[in-house]
């Protein structure tokens, strides 16, 4: 049997739960601490880790936002995360413009690390050798920052494309990953380039969702 929570507790797990429903993933200790009107983000850290103990969700190592709530039963919050699959971007306007979405897809929250927020229909072979097909799904993150090495959904002025990330200072590279590509050079101080978001998996072409 589960161990009761306390009032505090169960008013940070209410909030874990409500700001994961409003935006699709679970907030950052820095969050928790902010609304809660802790001191520090460890005074947060401490009470997620007694709910962890006492069987309220679970704590992924590695991951700022890596919370899964589970129900007093001790199973996996279970339901289905909705994504939308983005077509072909239409110049200048926001990835996630409606007129872009061509399907929505429910799936486990839990398939990919970070949480997926959108799947994009992959165009050409440039990412061939990373096994990122022509018509492949691509599980996308939503964030402005990548790390070097990492695949990105970059915009480059009008046009989005998938590339894997190499970046020095101001210097950035776009690097295909199918040697009939070439890679795309970038100086920031000149060149305009925004992170739509980050890889975290590819649903094959034609795989059942």
């Amino acid at each position: 049997m589960s161990e009761p929570l306390t009032e505090r507790q169960a008013e940070i797990l209410r909030l874990i739960k409500d700001l994961t429903e409003v935006s699709g993933f679970p907030p950052t200790r820095a969050e928790i601490a902010e609304r809660m009107g802790f001191r520090s983000v460890n005074a947060a850290e401490q009470h997620l880790r007694a709910l962890e103990r006492k069987g309220a969700l679970d704590i992924s190592s590695g991951s700022s936002r890596g919370i899964k709530i589970r129900d007093r039963s001790g199973s996996r919050h279970g339901r289905l995360l909705e994504l939308p699959v983005i077509g072909r971007v239409a110049a200048g306007s926001p990835i996630l413009a409606e007129e872009h979405v061509t399907a929505r897809y429910q799936m486990d929250p839990n398939l990919f690390t970070p949480r997926a927020d959108y799947l994009l229909r992959v165009r050409g072979l440039s990412m061939r050798d990373a096994g990122i097909l022509d018509g492949d799904l691509l599980a996308v993150h939503r964030t402005q920052e990548a790390h070097s090495g990492q695949v990105v959904v970059a915009r480059l002025g009008d046009e989005v494309t998938v590339k894997r990330l190499r970046r020095k200072g101001n210097s950035v590279q776009l690097l295909p990953e199918n040697p009939d590509f070439e890679p795309i050079e970038l100086d920031l101080r000149r060149d305009e380039m925004a992170i739509e978001g980050i890889a975290v998996g590819v649903i094959r072409s034609g795989k059942s969702l």
